[in-house]
Formats: C-alpha cells, structure tokens, sequence
C-alpha cells in the first residue's frame, strides 16, 4: 500500500509538470491561430495514443459506456473550462493566469455540499474566502490595471471543480483513460463547432487578445508551428494518464496537496521564454490562495473519515 502511494505522489508531480508545458506551447502560437484550431490539432494527435490507452487499459468496447450522457456532459464542461482558461492566458503572464486556476480545490470543497451532499465544514469556508482575497489581492481592483481576462482563469477553475465533481460520481464504473477518450472527443468536436459558428456570423477580428484568440479564423500553419500544437497533444494524453493514475493509486488526501508544485512550473515557463517577472501582488496573492488550499487540505484530512474527493487543479 505505501508503495502505492509513493508511486501515486511521484505520477501527480510527474504530471503537474507535464500538464504545465502546455501554458508556453499555447501562449506561443496565441498571437497567429485561433485557439480552436490549436485544440482540434492538439486532440487529433491524442487520438490515436488514447485508443491505444484505453485497448491496453479495459478494452474499446468500454468506450460504449451505459453513462455516456455525463460522460460527455463532464467532457463538455471540461473543454468550456480549459478553453477560457487558454483565453486567459492569451492575455496575461503566465504567473498570473495558473496562481488564479489554483482556486479550483477550494472550489471543490465549497461545491462539495450541494453536490455531493457532504458536510462543508467552517475551515473550508474560512479557507475559501481566505483564497479570495488573495485573488483580490492579484487583481487589484481599483488600480486601473485590472484585465476581465482574469475571470476567465477563475471562471475555468469553477469549471474544473465541478467536473471533478463529477468524476467522483462516475469513477466507480469509468476508468481513467475512458474519462480520456470523452474529454479529447468532445474537445476535437467543440472546437470545430465554435470556429464553424465564428465562421458562419463572419467574425474575424476582436480587440482583445483573449477575443481574438477565441475568433481569429483558421490558417494553415508553418511546419514549425504545426508541430508546436501537436507537441499539446503529446503533453495533453500523457498529463492525463498521470494525473488519473495518481489519483487510483493512492487516496486523494494523501496525494493533493503535490498539485500546488505546478505553480513552481508556470512562473519559470513565463520568465525564460516570454521575459514575465512576477509582480509582488501576484507573489502575495498567490501565497494566500495556496496557503488556503494547503490549510484546507490538511483540515481534510484530519477529519476525513472515508475517501476524499480528487482536488486537482491541472488543465489537460
């Protein structure tokens, strides 16, 4: 059993750092293709590697699931998810855009009651508005250097949270590489369905850059650039796997709390290849919104009497 778990906290850190190379590959072509053209090329080439997966896993006929309406509900509201928080990052450092998207375990937590029905202790609560003043903080209302494209990297960690939530309810049927499959499916067919719906209203041009990463019309891409995109796709199955293998193998309360090594990543993506330097509200808020996740965590699992649900917060 220990062994289990050791295996299952090296996956999930494995897999944070994995999930984390997607941020610079996609800021790097946010400026010249759209976003839906980066994700349809992205799941194209997981395709294939997640058939493989599931074969190997528990066979193709498990992709024909008795559950698959909230399979592909969850999958919808996973691609809603990391679709804004692609625009998100289109507009701000990379620093900036993953310390917000760690809101996603308080999220979960908060969510937790209605949902699920489980007791939200005061800790949990407390810790939440906790992390929402260290999204404050980042944002600085009043200052005049808001961006409304931060909203998009917490509306996606809401996003993130529920599907997870989900997850929960389905897991003890659907394995991990099914939950996959649906996820890369519905993100290869909703992204050609918006740029279908961008191309039929003839909208071409925004001004902001999250807009005109959602709208910029299709075009095709240099070689270089194409094989940028399809580096996501690598990245993308294989952050997947490991995330969802972590979570098999070792319980979620034991192995959570490693999630939070991914804002190590994405500040050090930000600043060897686009020259981001943190600012210091951004340093601050995100070591409030991380030491109310932390606090939460532990709460968790002092009074935790049975299995605790999945906090990860890493976009696929």
């Amino acid at each position: 059993m220990q062994n289990r778990i050791v295996f299952g906290m090296a996956s999930l850190c494995l897999g944070v750092l994995v999930f984390s190379l997607q941020d610079p590959l996609i800021k790097a072509v946010s400026s010249t293709y759209p976003v839906t053209e980066v994700m349809a090329i992205r799941s194209i080439v997981a395709l294939p590697i997640l058939l493989v997966l599931v074969h190997a896993d528990v066979g193709l006929s498990a992709i024909f699931s008795k559950r698959f309406r909230m399979l592909t509900m969850r999958a919808f509201i996973l691609f809603t998810s990391y679709t804004v928080y692609y625009l998100a990052i289109a507009a701000l450092p990379l620093a900036d855009a993953v310390a917000l998207y760690f809101m996603a375990p308080l999220f979960i937590m908060a969510l937790a009651g209605p949902y699920l029905g489980e007791r939200v202790a005061w800790q949990t609560l407390v810790t939440v508005m906790v992390g929402m003043l260290g999204v404050l903080v980042m944002l600085r209302p009043g200052a005049g250097l808001f961006d409304w494209a931060a909203l998009l990297s917490l509306a996606s960690a809401v996003l993130y949270g529920f599907s997870q939530l989900m997850a929960r309810k389905i897991g003890d049927t659907e394995s991990s590489t099914v939950m996959a499959f649906y996820q890369n499916g519905v993100y290869l067919l909703g992204a050609a369905a918006v740029a279908g719906l961008f191309w039929l209203a003839g909208i071409a041009h925004a001004t902001h850059p999250s807009l005109e990463f959602l709208v910029r019309p299709w075009i095709w891409p240099t070689p270089i650039d194409l094989l940028t995109m399809a580096a996501c796709g690598l990245v993308a199955s294989a952050g997947m796997i490991l995330l969802s293998q972590a979570y098999r193998l070792a319980p979620a309360n034991s192995v959570a709390t490693f999630e939070y090594t991914g804002i190590i990543w994405s500040p050090l993506w930000g600043f060897l290849f686009f020259a981001e330097v943190p600012r210091s509200t951004t340093v601050v808020g995100a070591v409030l919104i991380i030491g109310a996740g932390l606090f939460a965590l532990h709460a968790s699992r002092r009074r935790s009497s049975g299995p605790a649900i999945a906090a990860t917060c890493d976009p696929a």
